[in-house]
């Protein structure tokens, strides 16, 4: 017999009072809002199944991007791995790809990340410390030597120089017989969340999205099964955004590279399918699978309503997530591997297509083989052994779920329609609110950990102080700097330099106009112009971006 909601508001409000339920201590959701002891068909009645939640694979995706989700494979196993010289990453890279990783996902250092050579003044202490030093082509090469280029995927973790990098792999490509067209793989390509949140710019905002630009207009018109975009939530949440913020931000900021793309001639559908993210995942399971599921259903009404999308590829949220270093410890590290795989389970019931889930060790030093190792296998043991990819979307229909992914629905709108109202992203960060924003979520968690109100084990709650256990990490090479400098020397010497001062100054002259320079630096790097002179020529033109002073 069909309940009544009448006899259902009626027992629960008998529940309510029987149970004493209005003295039970409050409970907060991550983003602070109060959660319920336990939620109802009340909770979702207002919520159009159809409209709002729908089926696996069918918009408005709330449910997953593909019908069957994990039923023919698991989601896509890869490790963030960079360190060192190009040797050094290269021999990592191959133990992972031995152990099951899926591809690869390439960590550069500070230095080439600011687009400075490796015997630049600035670079010296951070050459090869947390990524691989690429100063040139010639990097690009020993990186990949041995690797089936054509046959495997590769992330590119980097946003200012972004354009130069994907010049390189496809320089890369052709001088081993593969045409652009057979690159698969991604490119961060995120600039604006540098202004928000890392500070890892060079250029101001207008040069540098025009070059974000380019990136897409060429991969769009060459370059097929290649990514563009892999819009970096995960800068911002692990600078203190919480998830909702990480998620309208993110957002934001992707529309406003749609809209520059659009700008530029280019059709929605054409390259929309392309546009892929990176999000930071907490500890918090439910609310996280939740916060995915409503980010699925937010995106696919941006793509549709918004820009009027008409491929269902178009409206898909495809995302990597990760458990955020953020939420590891230093304090009994190990238990960082439980972290890890209560996250890994919340990104699985979220729906993600790629992990790449950081070891136990990773916030304090690059990870150590082993370390490495078992990251990997917290992924295949959840894929393989958990029984979670047996169902698509397990937790849809669970009230508590199903009513979370509505109310964060509506907090990532308002998010974007707060940003929208400054006059978009661009906007929004040079008023300094996404910064503002983050600094002051920053702040109130930090709070909530030092009173004790947010626990975090062997931190603020089950201490047992100093223990003497020496923990192993990974030992810096010091022969790295010498090795790396050794190399670019060698390159300038063998190089014809007349080719290289000839290719600067084609790149120097076409950034002076409008045209797509990923020629031009495609071009650049074939003669073994080097990173560092690239960005110095572009510098000479677009000039450099300082943080204006926020009132």
């Amino acid at each position: 017999m069909k309940q009544k909601k009448e006899d259902l508001r009626k027992a629960y409000a008998k529940w309510e009072q029987d149970g004493a339920i209005a003295s039970l201590p409050r409970i907060e959701s991550e983003t602070g809002k109060p959660l319920k002891v336990v939620y109802t068909p009340q909770d979702v009645e207002d919520i159009p199944y159809l409209d709002a939640v729908g089926f696996p694979g069918q918009y408005p995706y709330t449910r997953g991007v593909y019908p069957a989700m994990y039923r023919i494979q698991p989601w896509a196993f890869r490790l963030y791995a960079g360190f060192g010289t190009a040797e050094d990453t290269n021999q990592r890279w191959k133990f992972l790809l031995k152990t099951g990783n899926r591809g690869v996902a390439c960590a550069f250092d500070l230095a080439t990340q600011l687009g400075l050579d490796s015997d630049h003044p600035d670079a010296e202490d951070e050459v090869g410390r947390l990524g691989v030093a690429i100063d040139s082509l010639r990097d690009m090469e020993v990186l990949y030597e041995g690797l089936p280029l054509d046959k495997m995927v590769s992330s590119f973790n980097i946003n200012a120089p972004a354009a130069i990098i994907l010049a390189m792999y496809i320089a890369l490509g052709e001088k081993g017989g593969v045409t652009p067209d057979k690159l698969n793989g991604t490119l961060s390509n995120d600039i604006l969340c540098e202004y928000v949140s890392r500070g890892m710019w060079v250029f101001s905002p207008g040069p540098a999205l025009r070059l974000t630009t380019d990136v897409v207009e060429y991969c769009t018109r060459h370059l097929p099964r290649f990514y563009p975009f892999n819009i970096r939530g995960i800068i911002m949440r692990e600078a203190g955004a919480s998830m909702t913020q990480e998620a309208g931000f993110a957002f934001s900021n992707a529309i406003a590279y749609i809209q520059g793309a659009l700008d530029r001639g280019l059709d929605i559908d054409d390259f929309a399918q392309r546009v892929s993210f990176f999000f930071s995942t907490g500890t918090k399971i439910f609310e996280e699978a939740a916060r995915y599921r409503a980010a699925r259903r937010m995106w696919a009404n941006i793509m549709k309503e918004r820009f009027g999308a008409k491929k269902p590829a178009s409206m898909l949220f495809r995302f990597t997530g990760t458990v955020g270093g953020s939420f590891y410890r230093a304090q009994e590290p190990e238990n960082n591997l439980i972290r890890g795989a209560y996250g890994v389970l919340a990104n699985v019931l979220g729906g993600t297509q790629g992990m790449l889930h950081p070891a136990w060790d990773e916030p304090f030093s690059i990870p150590t083989e082993e370390s490495a190792k078992l990251a990997l296998r917290t992924q295949q043991i959840c894929a393989y052994e958990t029984g979670v990819t047996s169902v698509a979307d397990p937790l849809g229909g669970a009230y508590y779920v199903e009513a979370l992914t509505d109310s964060l629905h509506k907090e990532i709108g308002a998010v974007i329609e707060t940003i929208d109202g400054m006059g978009g992203a661009v906007k929004a960060i040079e008023k300094g609110y996404m910064q503002q924003c983050i600094a002051d979520e920053a702040y109130r968690v930090s709070m909530e950990e030092k009173s004790g109100k947010r626990v975090v084990v062997a931190v603020n709650k089950f201490q047992e102080g100093q223990t003497d256990k020496k923990l192993k990490f990974h030992e810096h090479d010091q022969t790295v700097l010498t090795r790396q400098v050794k190399r670019l020397m060698q390159v300038r010497k063998e190089r014809d330099n007349a080719t290289v001062k000839k290719a600067l100054a084609v790149l120097q002259q076409e950034a002076k106009g409008n045209d797509n320079l990923m020629p031009c630096l495609i071009e650049a790097v074939k003669t073994y112009a080097t990173l560092g002179e690239i960005m110095e020529a572009l510098k000479g033109v677009f000039g450099t971006f300082r943080e204006p002073k926020l009132i």
